[in-house]
């Protein structure tokens, strides 16, 4: 009976005429800013109707209401807007009425909607953006808006006919949808609702939370209605997953199964001919590979060099949008591309090459669930080894990046469009030992508390990637303030007396080298003939480097996976020459903390007049489940303990009293 109530209201709010009567009862009873004095806005409702024809093109209109509890949240209501792209979608506002609090009401004219191209920085695709103003509201009114939408998300192919064919998705007869079950604001109540066919098998999944649901037969459509009450705002945690991994979500879809998609991807570019290659192509192929050594040789020319020649820059290029992959040919011409046009262009010269090579789908940044809904915002290539395996290569996350695979995008869903079709896979782990980072440093203490010595910084994989990018975008005379600017957070005496640095653009001849010569006086505090201070690499003073140091400690519980750069070795190490030592008064306390996916070893050791410090971090993942997050906040707080604690020293001292 439940569900048939709100069925009946859902078809209710969008009957024509509406009357301003039940609204006002509506926006009456929502509550006011004593209701909800945490936030700013309130969604009265927030309802969504979808009907999608044989061919899968489909018609949404969407009707919400909204009602002001702050002046803050009246300013997030002054415009009104909808992006969308022309190429695969239309829109327009149908109604806008402002509900005043004294009990006026004004509709708002619909001629005076805009349209206008979208902002837009790197990709320029051609979206634009509806909008209309609303001009000033107070708390108490309320703004009722209705919107009319039909196409698909992403650019593809237009269609060739007329109307609303340049409307249906590409993938013909299909539909799916991606519907959040959650808000920034509080709703009392989020409807969803979409028709399609009685003879289209619509598969659906509600993830990380309930919903209402039903099904009903009307006429020659199933009808199938979502929905829930009383949504409040979600809050998230520091360096969490995506939103999109943890919140209330509904994912449906007519596709089958990824096998599906997978044949069809593959089919739809080849069909196109995004990968024949030409002559010129080809010459620039043999050019990059001669004297190539291996199969692995090869790949690797290839793939570097689409990624430091093919810039990243966007542009709409007609036929070959969204999962239609540019010709390798224009991109070859133009030098640059998004994602798509480079993993093309790779596909493409492996082919010249000899290579099998097809492209792959994926979604940097959060999970892809397992419903064949369209969840992609990336794509890579997939190369069939002459040992009949497949490993992936992404052109668009390896510019001057050692790796040939980006280990940023491990732990992460893909798909690969490939003859024999293939299911939604997982990229793989990458061994903590693959993105090492080793600080060693040698330095001697005078009496009078004087350091003096070296560091060198040395680096693979991902951590290689991320200290060349500090100095790849900076200009070599800047070099020598990045690091100075690091070592005097410790002290402002501390000069650099002498630096080497390897040349960032040079990352094919091996990891990332920087060794510094320094001198800081006064380092250690002097009190009689007591030292106190701590080892130089202990100190995180390089902590732009190891960017686990900046997670919040201070959060004991997680309730949400978190992520990290990447899964990541640090090896911290540091001989320090003392003055004649008396005796070690204290030091930080030695820890050995293994856990099942991280781990932190470290400790000082006193031999004669040398003092040795080793720390040893193991981070093993990328993405983290809120039950690591002890292990992992150990592992930080165990490495902050030998930053925040000194050693002190009683050494032989002819100044001393003693």
């Amino acid at each position: 009976m439940r569900t048939k109530l709100i069925l009946l209201l859902f078809l209710f709010t969008f009957r024509a005429g509406f009357a301003t009567g039940p609204i006002r009862d509506l926006i009456k009873q929502a509550g006011d800013a004593t209701s909800y004095p945490n936030d700013n806005l309130l969604v009265v409702f927030d309802s969504t109707k979808v009907n999608v024809s044989a061919s899968g093109l489909s018609y949404e209109q969407t009707h919400v209401l909204y009602k002001v509890l702050t002046s803050k949240g009246a300013l997030e209501l002054n415009v009104i807007k909808f992006g969308y792209d022309p190429l695969s979608a239309y829109t327009e506002i149908r109604k806008v009425t402002i509900f005043k609090k004294d009990g006026t009401v004004r509709e708002l004219d619909i001629k005076n909607v805009l349209d206008y191209p979208a902002p837009a920085r790197a990709i320029y695709w051609g979206a634009r953006e509806k909008m209309i103003q609303v001009g000033r509201l107070d708390p108490g009114d309320a703004l009722e808006v209705e919107q009319f939408k039909k196409g698909f998300t992403y650019a593809l192919l237009a269609g060739e006919g007329d109307d609303d064919d340049k409307y249906i998705p590409p993938m013909k007869g299909q539909f799916y949808d991606i519907v959040d079950f959650w808000s920034s604001n509080p709703e009392k109540e989020k409807v969803y609702q979409v028709s399609v066919p009685q003879d289209k098998h619509l598969q659906y999944q509600v993830y990380n939370g309930e919903l209402q649901s039903s099904a009903w037969i009307n006429e020659d459509k199933v009808m199938y209605t979502f929905s829930k009450k009383d949504l409040t705002p979600f809050k998230s945690e520091p360096k969490m997953v995506s939103l999109s991994d943890v919140a209330p979500k509904l994912l449906i879809s007519t596709c089958a199964d990824w096998k599906l998609k997978s044949t069809w991807f593959y089919k739809v570019n080849e069909d196109y001919g995004s990968f024949d290659y030409t002559p010129e192509i080809k010459t620039k192929v043999d050019e990059i590979l001669k004297g190539s050594t291996s199969e692995m040789d090869s790949i690797g020319r290839l793939t570097h060099w689409v990624g430091d020649e093919i810039r990243y820059s966007g542009i709409s290029m007609g036929c070959g949008e969204g999962y239609t992959l540019h010709k390798g040919a224009m991109t070859f011409t133009d030098r640059c591309g998004v994602c798509k046009d480079k993993a093309g262009m790779l596909i493409t010269m492996l082919r010249a090459a000899g290579f099998k090579s097809y492209p792959a789908m994926t979604m940097a940044g959060s999970r892809i669930d397992y419903i064949a809904a369209d969840q992609f915002n990336h794509c890579i290539t997939v190369i069939k080894l002459h040992n009949g395996k497949y490993r992936l290569l992404d052109p668009t996350w390896v510019p001057f990046v050692r790796e040939l695979w980006s280990s940023a995008e491990q732990q992460q869903q893909y798909l690969m469009g490939v003859p024999e079709g293939a299911d939604l896979a997982t990229t793989d782990l990458s061994s903590p030992e693959n993105h090492y980072l080793r600080i060693t440093g040698n330095s001697e203490l005078s009496n009078e508390g004087t350091l003096k010595g070296s560091v060198t910084i040395t680096a693979e994989g991902q951590t290689d990637a991320s200290i060349r990018s500090v100095f790849r975008y900076s200009s070599p005379v800047q070099w020598n303030q990045i690091i100075e600017k690091e070592l005097l957070k410790i002290s402002s005496l501390a000069k650099i007396t002498a630096l080497e640095i390897d040349d960032p653009l040079n990352y094919q001849t091996g990891p990332i080298r920087i060794k510094m010569d320094y001198i800081i006086p006064d380092y250690a505090m002097v009190s009689g003939d007591k030292l106190i201070f701590g080892a130089l690499v202990a100190s995180n003073f390089l902590r732009v480097f190891q960017p686990h140091l900046s997670f919040e400690t201070g959060l004991k519980e997680r309730k949400y996976p978190f992520r990290d750069r990447c899964s990541r070795l640090v090896e911290l190490t540091e001989t320090i020459k003392l003055p004649d030592v008396k005796n070690m008064i204290s030091q930080p306390e030695s820890k050995n903390d293994t856990g099942s996916v991280c781990s932190f070893t470290g400790g000082y050791k006193l031999s004669g007049n040398i003092l040795t410090l080793k720390e040893t971090v193991i981070l093993g993942k990328r993405i983290y489940e809120a039950g690591d997050w002890p292990e992992f906040r150990k592992v930080i707080t165990d490495q902050n303990s030998f930053a925040e604690h000194p050693v002190i020293l009683q050494i032989q001292n002819s100044h001393s009293s003693n």
